[in-house]
């Protein structure tokens, strides 16, 4: 649309199914790499994306066509296919159900991108559940506890 300038950020979180640490050093660039081309191809901007064995975190430039549950929902349905393809864990991969998504103001981009490329970091003091819901208490989300995560449980283990 002419004359439409917009410049909305979203910090979007979501974990593997159960919490299981999943994510290989050995292949989580290639999944970076993949989930990049997929924000790419539906025409948004991929500022940073890192993550634990556990979970991601990206960073995306938005457009303001964009549905933020569909673009989840697309990225989460084809790395978890690309990731089973390539059989890099014994069983099925699968992201957990849900996701976070935080709007981040043009002043904090740095900020956010600073710490989603220290993932490494700061998971050595905060667990990932504890970050979590810090995301959600700060950004006055109601939320109950008990549908926060999936249980922990039996799920595939990585392959290599």
């Amino acid at each position: 649309m002419a004359n439409t300038y917009t410049q909305l950020y979203t910090h979007i979180v979501f974990a593997v199914k159960g919490r299981a640490n999943l994510i290989s050093s050995k292949w989580k660039e290639n999944l970076y790499q993949y989930i990049s081309g997929i924000i790419s191809n539906k025409n948004q901007k991929m500022m940073i994306v890192n993550g634990m064995p556990d979970h991601l975190h990206l960073l995306i430039g938005l457009k303001p066509d964009c549905n933020v549950s569909d673009l989840v929902r697309d990225i989460k349905a084809n790395s978890s296919k690309w990731i089973n393809d390539n059989k890099w864990v014994i069983g099925r991969f699968e992201w957990q159900n849900g996701f976070g998504a935080f709007s981040v103001s043009q002043s904090q981009v740095k900020t956010i991108i600073n710490y989603i490329a220290n993932q490494e970091i700061h998971h050595r003091e905060v667990s990932f559940k504890n970050e979590y819901i810090s995301f959600l208490k700060e950004y006055q989300i109601d939320f109950k506890p008990e549908y926060i995560f999936d249980d922990v449980g039996a799920a595939p283990t990585e392959l290599n």
